[in-house]
């Protein structure tokens, strides 16, 4: 039988992606987005927030990290850079590098998204849009936000939450969005680069409550398999 290579993973990744990537991730369109609310969910060091709010877009992230000094975030980050390069080069062949180019930009990337977060983080208004918050709880008033994004989370760790915490969560999402608006998760995958295995549970359980709920094409290849991102339209009535 032949061994399949995964990325191993302990625990919950800290990342930095940046607005580029989120574009590719989530098939977004800044044009769309300027002055609507966005709320990126488990958004770690991620640099789109704060590109976002220079483009005009109203974003917000919360994270568990952002009850954490920069500092601390800061060598956080940085060690996990390091950590997830050092995997990535052991992996190199099984990537598209048609994004990022080479495992050096890729890395590079990662360094300045990071650097760009900190900016924004340490900033004197940045406590008023980063928050601190775990799933399946937020600290937002319902129908809060036009967009809610969470990218490398939800489905990803499939092996460590069950689908009782995906459901919640999902949920979660859905109560902090407007009525008619949208909340985008990707990758559909779990870290073995198979799709989540109660992804069509989860979509038929969302459409019976009232929404709808659909697979749309992301142009992020990067992850084998990764071509795909959920889209879910909030209930009017919900």
């Amino acid at each position: 039988m032949e061994h399949i290579r995964i990325y191993e993973q302990v625990g919950v990744a800290m990342t930095s992606r940046s607005y580029a990537e989120y574009e590719k991730m989530f098939m977004l369109h800044t044009a769309d987005l300027q002055g609507k609310r966005v709320l990126d969910v488990a958004g770690g060091a991620s640099s789109f927030t704060a590109e976002a709010r220079q483009l005009g877009i109203l974003s917000e992230a919360v994270d568990p990290l952002y009850d954490q000094s920069p500092e601390a975030i800061e060598r956080h980050g940085r060690q996990e850079i390091e950590l997830v390069a050092a995997k990535m080069e052991k992996l190199q062949d099984v990537y598209d590098w048609t994004f990022y180019g080479s495992l050096h930009n890729h890395t590079s990337g990662r360094i300045k998204g990071l650097e760009r977060f900190l900016e924004d983080f340490s900033s004197r208004d940045g406590a008023s849009r980063y928050h601190a918050a775990y799933l399946p709880s937020l600290p937002f008033e319902q129908e809060s936000f036009d967009f809610v994004l969470c990218s490398h989370f939800l489905f990803l760790y499939e092996e460590q939450f069950d689908y009782a915490f995906h459901l919640k969560a999902v949920r979660e999402l859905l109560r902090v969005v407007k009525s008619g608006g949208e909340v985008r998760i990707y990758p559909l995958l779990s870290f073995r680069t198979v799709e989540y295995s109660s992804l069509s549970k989860l979509m038929n359980d969302l459409t019976i409550e009232g929404h709808l709920v659909g697979k749309r094409e992301a142009s992020l290849p990067f992850l084998p398999n990764s071509h795909q991102y959920l889209s879910i339209i909030k209930s009017g009535s919900a």
